[in-house]
């Protein structure tokens, strides 16, 4: 390698030396920009760089399109749009297809009992609960990139379908509804909740489309976790009308959950004895098999399947007891067999959920890609954000035609995958056929699982111990769910209530955050789901904005006998040469900062008067206290810069100028460098006033100083 033209030497140092060593570079000439671009750039393409033509972006994206339509880029298409093509090759089949057919079956397992259970909170007939845990199950399969995730239904997507299907498809105030009646006020509520899929579907296609993937980082991981805690407590509260047998309308929009503990204290004298002793024996149960999964959940060769056991035994004693003819306590009844057959939802009601769809589909992705993310990082493989985007509204859109309900990874079950073994996407294959065995063949078996009274006081007929429930299997009213399937419900929450352990953790690592988790936390429980989501994000946006409008411009000391630069208030021994000013700016450089940027600057450099008004900021008492000659600002920080900051740049460099301070940049990335050139800098300062580094612009001072200039 050469020594730089222009570089001296000194004795026994060679002009190679001047690149190899750091120490090397103080016998060298400082670099600036253009000289640095002279000797490691292209010049000729230099301008280039910091401003490209909108034609030539066009053209380049124009010959990527145009290559993808070759043989090798449309099988490279195919590959990046089927991750199956990419994983399916390198599967190893001696070592995981046990460990993936043995967690798909416990998943599966899982998924019928919950499926069902969450379908009450969707205000759906339980079976639409079976269809959403089979479909979109299948479609990830194919399209996922999270190898560990287990996607269904949710329960906080479940808890806001169903404020918004209550909302769209209000039960008649009298509540006493005939067979018929209750079949259409059902009919119409599977439409409206498989409408709300089909929007949330269409919105992250669109999303995709557009490559939005990166909003997922918007979503914060306490706003997430908040979310979901806060949304555990919702679902709580309006399964308690459940747990007690209390025939009580459901609460939706503000306020709703103190509206159902008020209800359900003013109507706690009419419980049920007979779904309270269900759904105490029901928790009794559950709650210590799960607890139990957790504690030894290295030693169970698989977690045990507490909600399918409880299903069985709340079947058989309902079957051997008579509950339904001696206490009035309702049956599912007979699931139907089969799949529904796919039809377009109503696309009239589209323009009327498109508000619930958005936040839907924003928690869809939101709660996926951070589940993903934590098993990718964790097991070292990568995700595609944008590809998951596609994955989950495909899976909403087709599954809508089934008449499916809104669904996304879920935290509980993707947690048992990975605990029982699941390696791959393929044991989804295995939860599905679990799934569509209890659609084709196992339906009867849960005729008798125990459900609560109906709202409208109707009694249960028929002699056989039950009735046979309507088209969907189902004539219970949306104000009256299953008990034991309510009871599942609470219960698989219990590790979205867990996550409020971390906030010790996390106030010692970030208050801010804490802030953040906290507040969304208040959000969702006072107001609603969607609006604490809303208020979460805005709030999370803008404590980073006032994180940009509260930091420190730290001035700059020399370490002795190094060339490095530190902030002066680390240490006293650092050397402060008088007449020179080093400061570093770390934050991005917009309108919201530029005020603060110029008050700062006008402090440091006695400039005006905002040395008297501003308090002081940083260094020691005499950080400024010598009249500053030459000011180097340190740009590394500033990683943009709009329009409104760079004419505070070019504003900057006039009062310098006007003021005989020689103003240096150092470390301008390209794309601020191209903001200030576009704003006229190089109309106030010249090209031999930027330098690459803070080292080669100190150097420059000090020559400049001590030359007298």
């Amino acid at each position: 390698m050469s020594g730089l033209p222009g570089a001296g030497t000194s004795p026994g140092l060679g002009e190679a030396s001047d690149l190899k060593f750091p120490l090397g570079a103080k016998f060298r000439e400082p670099l600036t920009e253009a000289r640095f671009q002279r000797l490691f750039g292209d010049a000729e393409q230099a301008p280039e760089l910091l401003a490209e033509p909108r034609s030539s972006r066009l053209c380049r994206r124009w010959r990527r399109l145009a290559s993808a339509c070759s043989g090798p880029g449309a099988w490279r298409l195919l590959r990046a749009r089927l991750p199956p093509l990419r994983w399916l090759p390198h599967y190893r089949w001696r070592a995981w297809l046990l460990g993936d057919a043995v967690a798909g079956v416990t998943v599966g397992i899982v998924h019928v009992p919950q499926g069902m259970a969450f379908a009450l909170l969707t205000s759906v007939p339980p079976v639409f609960g079976l269809y959403t845990s089979f479909f979109p199950v299948l479609i990830y399969t194919l399209l996922g990139t999270g190898r560990h995730l287990s996607t269904g239904t949710f329960a906080v997507l479940s808890l806001m379908t169903g404020s918004a299907v209550e909302r769209l498809v209000p039960e008649p105030l009298g509540g006493n509804l005939s067979g018929i009646e209750r079949e259409q006020l059902d009919a119409q509520r599977v439409g409206s909740a498989a409408a709300l899929a089909f929007g949330s579907g269409a919105l992250m296609l669109g999303m995709f489309a557009l490559q939005l993937g990166v909003l997922s980082t918007f979503l914060s991981e306490p706003v997430v976790k908040a979310l979901t805690s806060g949304a555990a407590l919702h679902v709580l509260v309006s399964q308690l009308p459940s747990l007690l047998g209390l025939p009580l309308p459901r609460q939706i929009g503000c306020f709703s959950l103190f509206k159902t503990l008020a209800a359900v204290l003013t109507a706690l004298p009419r419980s049920s004895p007979a779904e309270l002793t269900i759904s105490a024996l029901s928790l009794a149960l559950l709650v210590p098999v799960k607890e139990l999964n957790v504690r030894f959940r290295d030693k169970l060769p698989t977690p045990i399947p507490g909600e399918i056991v409880m299903v069985l035994l709340a079947s058989v004693l309902c079957f051997t007891s008579s509950l339904d003819t001696r206490y009035n306590v309702q049956i599912v009844g007979l699931l139907p067999g089969g799949f529904p057959q796919p039809h377009l939802p109503d696309l009239a009601e589209l323009p009327r959920i498109l508000a619930d769809s958005l936040p839907i589909a924003l928690v869809t992705f939101a709660v996926s890609a951070s589940l993903a993310s934590i098993y990718a990082d964790k097991y070292s493989y990568t995700i595609d954000s944008n590809q998951e985007l596609l994955a989950h509204g495909i899976s909403n859109l087709i599954s809508s035609l089934f008449s499916c309900f809104p669904n996304s990874a879920t935290l509980a079950t993707t947690s048992l995958l990975v605990d029982a073994g699941g390696n791959t996407q393929l044991a989804g294959l295995f939860s599905c056929i679990v799934v569509l065995s209890v659609l084709l063949w196992l339906g009867p078996f849960f005729y008798y699982l125990p459900k609560v009274r109906n709202s409208g006081g109707m009694g249960v007929t028929g002699g056989g111990g039950g009735y046979i429930l309507g088209h969907w299997g189902s004539q219970l009213a949306s104000s009256a769910p299953k008990a034991v399937l309510a009871c599942i419900n609470i219960s698989s929450m219990r590790q979205m209530f867990f996550q409020m352990q971390e906030l010790p953790q996390l106030w010692r690592i970030s208050r801010m955050d804490f802030a953040v988790w906290m507040v969304t936390w208040v959000a969702v429980v006072i107001l609603s789901v969607d609006l604490g989501l809303a208020v979460g994000v805005v709030f999370s946006m803008m404590t980073v904005v006032c994180r940009t409008q509260r930091v420190q411009c730290l001035a700059l000391g020399l370490a002795e006998g190094t060339e490095l630069y530190r902030p002066l208030e680390e240490s006293h021994k650092l050397l402060k040469v008088p007449g020179l000013c080093i400061l570093r700016y770390p934050t991005p450089l917009y309108f919201g900062t530029r005020g603060q940027f110029r008050r700062i600057l006008e402090w440091h450099l006695g400039l005006g008067e905002g040395r008297k008004e501003t308090p002081k900021l940083d260094g020691p008492p005499d950080a400024v206290a010598e009249p500053v000659r030459v000011v180097v600002l340190d740009c590394s920080g500033i990683t943009f810069a709009d329009a409104a900051g760079a004419r505070e740049v070019v504003q900057l460099a006039r009062r310098c100028r006007d003021a005989g301070i020689h103003l240096l940049l150092a470390q301008c990335n390209a794309s601020v460098l191209g903001t200030l050139t576009q704003a006229g800098l190089l109309d106030r300062v010249t090209p031999e006033q930027l330098f690459v580094s803070v080292q080669d612009a100190a150097a420059h001072a000090l020559e400049r100083l001590v030359r007298g200039q």
